[in-house]
C-alpha cells in the first residue's frame, strides 16, 4: 500500500510493499492523496501538471518503488528456541506504581530463583536450540541485582556449556540501578551484551512513581550509579529506559533531560497499566502525538548541531533492517522465546508470567505445551486483520501480543491506542531518516 503524510512543511510518500520512502512537492502530494481516496481538492492542477505527475508515478512504479506488491505469504517459524527471559527473582527493592509485575511479585509470593533452576533453564535453552549458534538470555525481575552472585555463576556456567556445544550466549540485564555498585558494573561490562537501566527522566517525574520500599523517591539513589555505569561502558550497548504516564504527557522534556545528563541511548515507553490516573487514554492522544513531533524537532536540531543521541523509537531502518519474513512473523514469544519463573515454570514471555492459562511447562520437565506453542507459532502479522490496511504493519509486525491480550482479550486484536502512537513514531522516524540522508548528502 501507499501512504502519504505530511511532517510540518515536508511531504512524504511511503510504499509499504517496497519499503521505499520518497519526498514530493505539494502538487504531487495532493494528487496522490486524492488518488488514494482522501478528500483533497486537485481542481487547481492543470492537465499538463497531472500528466507530468502521472509520468513520475509510472516511472517509480516501473522500478518497483511505488505500488509494489506486498507479500501475502505466511512465515514458517522455526521451532528452535533462541532466547530465554530468566526471572532470577520475583522481588524488588522499589515499589513503582505502574509496575506490570505487581512490584516484582507477579501477583504471587516474593521468591528468588535457585542457582539449580537457573542452570536448568540454561540447559533447556541449549537442548532446544537446534542448529542455532547464538543464544540470548535476559536476566529479569523484580530486580536482578538482588541476585548478582547467582547471575554470575549462571553466566559462567552458560558460557562453559555453550562452548562445549559450539554455541555462544549473549546476555542482557534489566535493572533499576539501586544496587549498581562497582562490582556489578565490572561484571556487566565484562559479560553483558546489553544493559537496560530504568530512569523515568526528571527527578520530580521519576520520584512520583518509582519509590523505595519506605515510600521515598529513588532518583537521588540511582542517578549517580547510572552515570558512573554509562561513563564506564565504552562502546558497549546500553539503554536508559523510561516510562511516561498520563502524569507526564510532556515526556519529550524527560527524554531531553536524559540526553542532557550524558545518556546517548534512550528509550521512553508509554505506560502499560489500567491504573486510572496513570493510564494513557484516547483523550491523551492529540497531546502525545504532538509531543512526539516536539521531540523529533529537537532530536534533529541536536543531530545537526553534532550533539545527537539515539532515541529507540525513531530508529526506522527501511534498507538494512530485518528481512520481510521476520517483519511479518511478529515476535517469537511462545515459540522461539520464553520466560522462566523462579520455580522453573515456562511462559510465552515476561508479561504472561503468573497467568496459568499460559503456563507452557517447566524447565525440569523439558517439555512445552504444544497447543499453546502452536497458537503462538501461527500468530503473525496476517492473523491480525486490523493491520491489513496499516502502512506501518511491516515495521511494527502487528504490535505486542501480550498488550493485545491484556487490553483487548485477543492476541490478534491490536490495541488501538498503541497503534496510533506507533504510527506517529514511525512517521517521525521516517522524517528523521530523510533529513539525516539530506544532511549526509550535503556533507
Amino acid at each position: 500500500m501507499v501512504h502519504v503524510f505530511k511532517y510540518k512543511n515536508f511531504n512524504y510518500i511511503f510504499d509499504s510493499g517496497s519499503g521505499s520512502l520518497h519526498e514530493c512537492d505539494d502538487k504531487t502530494y495532493d494528487y496522490l492523496a486524492h488518488m488514494l481516496g482522501q478528500n483533497v481538492d486537485i481542481s487547481y492542477l492543470s492537465q499538463g501538471e497531472i500528466k507530468e505527475i502521472e509520468g513520475d508515478i509510472a516511472a517509480l512504479k516501473a522500478q518497483g518503488l511505488l505500488f509494489a506488491q506486498e507479500t501475502k505469504s505466511r512465515p514458517v517459524k522455526s521451532n528452535e528456541v533462541k532466547a530465554l527471559c530468566i526471572h532470577i527473582c520475583h522481588d524488588c527493592n522499589l515499589r513503582c506504581r505502574y509496575c506490570f509485575a505487581d512490584e516484582g511479585a507477579y501477583h504471587s509470593k516474593r521468591e528468588f530463583m535457585s542457582e539449580e533452576t537457573a542452570k536448568k533453564a540454561i540447559d533447556f535453552l541449549i537442548e532446544n536450540s537446534g542448529h542455532r549458534k547464538v543464544l540470548e538470555v535476559d536476566f529479569f525481575g523484580g530486580e536482578p541485582l538482588m541476585c548478582l552472585d547467582t547471575i554470575k555463576n549462571v553466566v559462567y556456567y552458560a558460557k562453559e556449556k555453550a562452548a562445549a556445544k559450539g554455541k555462544k550466549f549473549l546476555f542482557t540485564t534489566t535493572t533499576n540501578a539501586l544496587l549498581l555498585n562497582d562490582d556489578a558494573i565490572k561484571f556487566f561490562n565484562e559479560e553483558m551484551e546489553n544493559v537496560v537501566l530504568s530512569l523515568d527522566g526528571r527527578k520530580e517525574v521519576h520520584d512520583a512513581i518509582r519509590k523505595t520500599v519506605n515510600g521515598k523517591g529513588s532518583f537521588d539513589l540511582v542517578i549517580g550509579n547510572i552515570k558512573k555505569f554509562v561513563e564506564s561502558r565504552g562502546d558497549k550497548h546500553y539503554y536508559v529506559r523510561g516510562t511516561y504516564t498520563a502524569k507526564n504527557l510532556d515526556f519529550a522534556k524527560d527524554v531531553l533531560f536524559l540526553a542532557d545528563n550524558g545518556f546517548d541511548s534512550i528509550s521512553m515507553e508509554p505506560v502499560v497499566t489500567d491504573i486510572d490516573d496513570l493510564a494513557i487514554k484516547q483523550e491523551h492522544l492529540p497531546t502525545i502525538l504532538a509531543e512526539y513531533e516536539n521531540l523529533c524537532d529537537e532530536y534533529l536540531k541536536r543531530y545537526e548541531e553534532g550533539n545527537g543521541f539515539n532515541f529507540f523509537h525513531f530508529n526506522v531502518d527501511l534498507e538494512g533492517g530485518p528481512c520481510l519474513s521476520k517483519r511479518v512473523s511478529a515476535c517469537g514469544a511462545g515459540n522461539e522465546y520464553f520466560s522462566v519463573a523462579p520455580n522453573g515454570d515456562l511462559y510465552p514471555c515476561h508479561q504472561f508470567v503468573g497467568d496459568e492459562k499460559f503456563k507452557m511447562g517447566n524447565v525440569f520437565e523439558g517439555k512445552l505445551n504444544s497447543d499453546i506453542r502452536c497458537v503462538f507459532a501461527e500468530n503473525c502479522l496476517f492473523t491480525r486483520k486490523k493491520c491489513e490496511d496499516c502502512f506501518a504493519k511491516y515495521i511494527c509486525s502487528g504490535g505486542c501480543s501480550a498488550n493485545n491480550y491484556h487490553f483487548m482479550g485477543d492476541l490478534n486484536e491490536p490495541y488501538a491506542i498503541t497503534c496510533e502512537m506507533m504510527k506517529k513514531r514511525v512517521e517521525c522516524g521516517m522524517h528523521v531518516l530523510a533529513r539525516k540522508k539530506e544532511l549526509a548528502n550535503k556533507n
